[in-house]
């Protein structure tokens, strides 16, 4: 019986399980089936409610659709709904491979697949332009729900796609207008930062390194100039243990500077001084810090750097006209032993060969006034270096008495080849005297010779030096006034070539002699630019006699390679026109001394101008000429101050001179005449 009961209570407990598992299985087998009924059954088509109407097999549906979207919209965010409603649109069926192929969250990848997900990094504004346009894409394709479209709702519906693709292409635009813009104004920043202005304007240490070689010198100048304020502040409101401290690290920088220039002649202390003064400098400034105080003093120090600036101005200009006007040792001494030497020759050995040739019309006659024996010697050699037919160039010298013997010694030592030369001594013309010449005339009165070496001349560098260039002594010498009595000098010739002695030739000149200079008497390189070297620079327009006779706009020329017609001087009567005008300037208000002005004046209206390139100037003054344009010209001048054999010429020019001197020449070693 008990047997009969334990079996009887197992088949009932196994009856109760079985019973209690049909429920449950019934219940997972419809949680299953009633999606994947809602999937196939509307077959995953989601479409535009309001454009597409559907046929009448789908109405039925409708229901369903509804009340299955509603759920659906409980679990999906919009952005999924509108995925799946976009790939059901476009590829039927929702499939894996459609989030495998596009940018969505990583909860939708696949774990375990190959393929890779397109990039990360596409534009979000374009993914959303390709999802709008997806939605209403029409499956043409699909089984038995063909949908009939309205026309003009299948207008709108292009429209609104247009729109949006118009607005989706504005966006990406729009971003790469705003990323360049940004990275413009990140360049134009990063351009205004100068890491050399933060380094140097700390007062205790350098935050920013730079490239400026003299950055650390210049932070010491500084530093020592606001102490000098502080110093006197301090002094001023009697902080005596401050003033110490500054007296002490002013003298300490001053120290570490000394007379350095960049940085790399600083001391291995200077970091240390530098620190040291900043301290003491955030210090005073703490304590004695006055914005009108400082202003002030800062504002004394500045007129008092203006006036010191303003006499080393003019010391620099009283010692460079100094240095002007002297001749080097070297050349000194050449002189003398020439002259030596020449009057130890015989008579007979003094003579040029080729004397036939002075007066000849048809050879290339050239005039050269100088006493400088070593830049006579360059003018004539390169001259004939650069002659095409050497034997037809004869050059007619002139140099005053002190120098009349080693001129003709050094060419007799050294003959410009196969050309003719002639030397003249200027105090030899008996009839340039001071009744014909009002010049002679002038140098020899009082009042010139108190205006030369006594009356208003300073006696110290620091006075005004400004007149002193008028106390060079070629302005005194009748060799500088000979060139205008060219047809005195040369009767029988037609036409002459004029060299100034601070020249170098380069090219053959015999085309000067082919020019048409038009029936007027200078051929000349003009040489005024905008505003530069025109007449109101060189005469006193305020003169009535300058101010009638000429345009103060008339453009300049230049002395040191001019062409004269001799005839058409004679017809003119130049000499005649520059004694009127000399005469009327004894008493210095027409123009300065020198002989550019009186040219100007004589020869106004009467000068043809020629090609630039025949006589480029400034390589005595002017650092930053064109090489091309030093290298084609004709012939190169030294004017101004820097005159090539002199220590302060320009090294970058010297060299087209000092290539036609020979420097082992034996005079040129004794003297110690050096490259």
């Amino acid at each position: 019986m008990a047997l009969k009961r334990g079996l009887s209570n197992a088949g009932a407990h196994r009856s109760r399980a079985s019973g209690s598992r049909f429920p449950l299985a019934i219940l997972i087998f419809f949680a299953l089936l009633v999606p994947l009924i809602f999937f196939l059954g509307r077959g995953l088509h989601i479409s535009d409610h309001s454009d597409i109407s559907s046929g009448p097999g789908e109405k039925n549906l409708d229901w369903r659709e509804r009340m299955a979207l509603q759920h659906v919209k409980s679990l999906f965010s919009k952005e999924v709904i509108d995925v799946i409603s976009a790939s059901t649109n476009d590829m039927g069926p929702l499939s894996l491979n459609f989030f495998r192929k596009n940018n969505l969250s990583a909860s939708w990848k696949v774990i375990g697949e190959n393929s890779s997900v397109t990039d990360s990094q596409k534009n979000l504004t374009a993914v959303n332009a390709r999802q709008e346009t997806a939605r209403v894409k029409v499956d043409d394709s699909s089984d038995d729900h063909a949908q009939a479209l309205d026309p003009a709702k299948l207008a709108r519906r292009q429209l609104r796609e247009k729109r949006r693709e118009k607005r989706a292409n504005e966006l990406v635009q729009r971003d790469d207008e705003s990323i360049v813009k940004l990275e413009t104004a990140a360049i134009e920043r990063s351009k205004s930062v100068d890491s050399a202005v933060l380094g140097k304007y700390s007062i205790w240490r350098k935050e920013n390194e730079n490239e400026n070689s003299d950055s650390t010198v210049r932070l010491i100048r500084d530093q020592i100039i606001m102490a000098r304020v502080y110093l006197s502040i301090a002094k001023m409101k009697n902080k005596l243990d401050l003033f110490q401290q500054l007296q002490s690290r002013l003298k300490e920088s001053q120290r570490a500077v000394g007379e350095a220039t960049a940085d790399a002649d600083l001391s291995q202390s200077a970091p240390e001084k530098i620190k040291a003064m900043g301290q003491v400098l955030s210090k005073a400034r703490e304590q004695l810090y006055d914005c009108n105080l400082v202003t002030g003093k800062l504002r004394a120090m500045l007129q008092t750097a203006d006036e010191q600036v303003r006499s080393l101005k003019k010391q620099s200009t009283f010692l460079s006209q100094l240095a002007a006007k002297t001749i080097p040792n070297g050349i000194h001494c050449l002189s003398m032993r020439l002259t030596i030497d020449y009057y130890l020759l015989p008579l007979e050995k003094r003579k040029f060969p080729r004397s036939e040739n002075l007066e000849n019309p048809n050879l290339y006659h050239y005039a050269l006034f100088s006493d400088n024996v070593l830049a006579a010697s360059v003018v004539v050699n390169s001259t004939v270096t650069n002659a095409k037919d050497p034997s037809k160039h004869v050059f007619h010298l002139v140099t005053d008495k002190l120098n009349f013997g080693a001129m003709n010694m050094w060419f007799l030592l050294n003959p410009p080849g196969k050309a003719t030369i002639h030397v003249e001594n200027v105090d030899e013309f008996k009839w340039l005297n001071s009744s014909y010449c009002p010049v002679l005339r002038q140098l020899e009165s009082a009042a010139m010779k108190n205006y030369y070496f006594k009356a208003d001349h300073p006696t110290t560098l620091s006075s005004g030096a400004s007149n002193l260039k008028y106390r060079n002594p070629k302005y005194l010498s009748m060799l500088n006034h000979l060139r205008f009595y060219l047809p005195q000098v040369y009767p029988k010739l037609d036409k002459i070539l004029f060299l100034d002695d601070d020249i170098v030739v380069q090219k053959d000149l015999t085309g000067l002699w082919a020019v048409d200079l038009h029936g007027k008497v200078n051929g000349a390189v003009e040489t005024c630019g905008e505003s530069f070297h025109r007449f109101d620079k060189y005469l006193n327009f305020s003169n009535p006699h300058i101010a009638r006779n000429f345009d103060p706009n008339a453009c300049g020329w230049a002395y040191g390679m001019n062409m004269f017609d001799l005839r058409e001087w004679k017809k003119k009567d130049i000499t005649g026109i520059y004694h009127k005008w000399q005469n009327m300037n004894e008493d210095r208000t027409l123009w300065k001394l020198g002989t550019l002005p009186p040219g100007l004046i004589t020869f106004y209206g009467l000068t043809h101008p020629l090609q630039k390139s025949w006589h480029v100037l400034g390589l005595g003054y002017n650092p930053s000429l064109d090489r091309a344009e030093i290298d084609n010209a004709a012939v190169v001048h030294y004017n101004g101050n820097m005159k090539p054999w002199l220590e302060l010429a320009m090294t970058k020019y010297r060299g087209y001179w000092t290539k036609y001197i020979k420097y082992d020449h034996p005079y040129l070693r004794s003297c110690k005449v050096n490259e």
